[in-house]
């Protein structure tokens, strides 16, 4: 951490801790650094085409939601209700982390609850990803194996297990804040290995499966990408190098979510790619999702995910001011 000009505390990893006193005079390089990530998110709105970097999240998304959706018999295509799912989660996630971004600013609990709200987006897009991984990416050598068979359960609990600790860390950004990065690393690093686990067997272990297959190359950049983002979320680069000099452009916070965007983009390319090239295959060696399936694991995590920001927004109303005052000066 560093003081900003107006004495307040600002954050070097994206503007994410508490500020002390009111919320009402917030730094000026705080603001500008949440101004900026509120920009990309809403600017990423306003084009369909998948480049330039900032240019391509929530509408891009949506319009690809949508033209699926009006491409599909939703109620007889039950092959293609996985990708619908993630399709609208990978909508939703973008949304909710703008909001967070641009709603942040209002007051000190207001500013938790719109993260963990943004925390519970996250873990239902990784739920969408594990359930369109389970539909149509698993190597044909693991298709309807045990490992396979749990395989979305796990998922389930890995994001009540992820919400939790998610927002669990926030209340460890003044007094430990190494702790909560970690804290906070791991609780979104390991849903995402858990749901990558298809993908890394067919890559490493079952490489001659998937080499003539086109998503293969969309699955690797795919990784690359969120690899990068995990890069610039952990280490705080480039601003570490030369403070001051990235809080409005190029702060390493917005950076991340620039990859995040583009990991999200090839994940897309190479799910709709498994879903066209194998199609056949699955459907005659695969045990298809039921929508009992779907629909009662996104519910469970919705009760979880809910619960969790219930019970940790409302733990920020029984900390008594003074004592927050004094933790965050």
């Amino acid at each position: 951490m560093r003081p900003s000009t107006s004495g307040r505390t600002c954050c070097p990893s994206g503007g994410e801790l508490p500020i002390p006193g009111s919320m009402q005079a917030k730094s000026g390089e705080s603001l500008g650094q949440e101004a900026v990530r509120g920009i990309c998110h809403h600017m990423q709105s306003m084009q369909t085409g998948p480049w330039p970097f900032l240019y391509m999240s929530k509408q891009f998304f949506s319009w690809r939601f949508v033209s699926t959706l009006q491409a599909t018999d939703i109620l007889n295509d039950s092959y293609s209700w996985p990708l619908l799912v993630y399709m609208g989660a990978s909508c939703l996630f973008p949304l909710a982390s703008s909001c967070a971004h641009t709603f942040s600013s209002m007051s000190r609990n207001a500013r938790h609850i719109c993260y963990f709200l943004d925390y519970g987006a996250v873990n239902l897009f990784s739920l969408g990803c594990a359930i369109a991984y389970s539909a149509y990416v698993f190597p044909d050598t693991l298709v309807s194996t045990t490992f396979h068979d749990y395989y979305l359960t796990l998922a389930v609990l890995n994001t009540i297990v992820s919400i939790w600790l998610s927002c669990y860390s926030r209340f460890f950004e003044i007094q430990k804040p190494g702790l909560c990065k970690m804290l906070r690393v791991l609780a979104f690093a390991f849903p995402y290995t858990w749901d990558s686990l298809p993908i890394l067997f067919r890559v490493f272990l079952f490489p001659g499966e998937s080499a003539e297959n086109e998503a293969t190359l969309y699955h690797q950049k795919h990784m690359a990408m969120t690899l990068l983002a995990s890069f610039f979320y952990s280490a705080n680069l480039p601003e570490r190098l030369a403070p001051g000099r990235f809080d409005y452009i190029g702060h390493s916070h917005q950076l991340f979510h620039v990859c995040v965007i583009l990991a999200t983009h090839m994940q897309m390319e190479a799910i709709l790619l498994d879903k066209t090239l194998r199609k056949e295959w699955l459907l005659a060696h695969c045990r298809p999702l039921l929508f009992a399936q779907i629909a009662g694991a996104i519910l469970l995590c919705l009760i979880f995910s809910l619960s969790n920001i219930v019970y940790f927004s409302s733990a920020l109303y029984r900390i008594p001011e003074p004592e927050l005052h004094k933790k965050e000066t």
